[in-house]
């Protein structure tokens, strides 16, 4: 069974905050890659927060330049975003940009790698910018350095037990 092999790095360049999380899953590099392109796993790993695709591609796997509009509630506030897959190489690697949403800036990197075991690494990189200048600076400092992790685990704790589980 893989684990999550390293702990959530948060940095601050600027005033662009970045977290890297990497995730050992037993599990081959193709249905990685599949199940994280999915709205539908999205939603469901995101199921706390009442996550929900409400626009553009609602269900199913995404592909290059499919968008989807998501509503979420955090912090007892309703939030649209909407967010693009604007590269993509299968199996190993593709991004997501928010186009349209809360933030000044949102560009989440997805890589996937095959480990000498057969196990899938998978690497999140995440930089992202509030809006408001020195006060959406302070609520990436404060708040949001720390949710934002958090949120990743629970979506990558959801994919790899999924995964992970007997057929």
């Amino acid at each position: 069974m893989g684990t999550i092999r390293s702990p959530v790095s948060a940095c601050c360049t600027g005033q662009m905050r970045s977290i890297r999380l990497d995730t050992v899953i037993a599990a081959p590099i193709g249905e990685c890659f599949r199940l994280s392109l999915s709205v539908d796993a999205h939603a469901a790993s995101m199921h706390a927060s009442g996550e929900q695709a409400i626009g553009g591609v609602t269900s199913g796997v995404m592909k290059l330049g499919d968008s989807v509009t998501w509503r979420a509630r955090h912090f007892g506030i309703v939030f649209q975003m909407t967010s693009a897959i604007t590269d993509c190489q299968p199996p190993s690697r593709f991004v997501d940009e928010q186009q349209q949403g809360p933030f000044r800036r949102w560009w989440h990197e997805h890589t996937f790698t095959t480990l000498a075991n057969g196990q899938t690494q998978m690497t999140d990189v995440v930089e992202f910018q509030s809006p408001l200048g020195p006060l959406g600076y302070i609520a990436d400092r404060l708040v949001l350095g720390h949710y934002m992790p958090h949120l990743l685990r629970q979506r990558n704790t959801w994919l790899k037990t999924t995964l992970e589980e007997p057929s």
